[in-house]
């Protein structure tokens, strides 16, 4: 009970409490969390990303009280309480697992997906699309994957890699033209048509796209901290470097 979710329900119903509660914690609504809740969950990411598991339980406890807080205030708005959270879960993994909890038989990870889609549109019979449900708020590059798998999951996809080269190309000509053309409408669609294509690319060889972006953006800024140090140890501005000085520079960054 001590280390239970019961009792972080418990003490954020105390938190809660309009007379004897925390000043801040008393006057949250579900729409003031969303910022906190979306660092928090970005925190557990960082966690993950970095390996460091002793980080992540703590991350995922705050995770859990940003989730606890969402209870509480829809139960004390008479929306719903943690039963019926609970119920819908576990009723949906039990609906959408065929082949754990009934005799419906799978032989790969794609039949599952497809299975998960069709039975998720089965289940919201209102959408008129599997593409529905995929919430706009997230970062482009993860609804663009998400899109894509819920497509591929239903039989929407190439078969293997070497179409999706031809479209890189197709798209980055599209690119080039568009740039000639000083089309400025056309070149922020083509820009997005080429990003789309990588993100399927990404998806097709098995990672994450947003993941992959993450990892590079680390590693270009931990190499332009390195050329900023360089500089900084040399005496010198560089802001006042040439590029062709900076990227030499840059390119034995790297071959370290």
């Amino acid at each position: 009970m001590k280390n239970s979710f019961e009792a972080l329900l418990n003490i954020v119903k105390r938190l809660r409490h309009p007379v004897t509660g925390c000043p801040w914690d008393k006057v949250q609504t579900n729409e003031t969390l969303v910022p906190n809740f979306i660092e928090e969950l970005y925190e557990c990411i960082e966690a993950i990303d970095n390996k460091d598991y002793q980080h992540l339980s703590e991350e995922l406890g705050d995770l859990l009280l940003h989730i606890a807080l969402q209870i509480e205030i829809s139960k004390e708005n008479k929306h719903f309480d943690e039963k019926e959270v609970f119920e819908k879960i576990i009723t949906k993994l039990i609906s959408r697992h065929p082949h754990i909890f009934a005799e419906k038989e799978v032989n790969s990870v794609h039949q599952v997906k497809k299975n998960w889609e069709l039975i998720k549109m089965e289940e919201k019979k209102h959408r008129e699309s599997v593409l529905e449900g995929i919430p706009k708020a997230m970062p482009s590059l993860i609804v663009a994957q998400r899109t894509q798998e819920k497509a591929a999951a239903v039989g929407f996809d190439w078969p293997d890699l070497e179409p999706i080269f031809d479209k890189l190309q197709e798209e980055t000509d599209e690119l080039h033209q568009a740039i000639a053309n000083q089309d400025s409408d056309n070149i922020q669609e083509e820009i997005g048509d080429l990003l789309f294509t990588i993100v399927n690319l990404s998806r097709k060889l098995g990672f994450d796209a947003d993941t992959a972006l993450r990892i590079s953006n680390e590693k270009f800024t931990e190499r332009f901290k390195k050329l900023e140090k360089h500089y900084k140890d040399n005496n010198k501005d560089l802001s006042l470097s040439d590029l062709t000085e900076m990227d030499t520079v840059w390119n034995k960054i790297k071959s370290q």
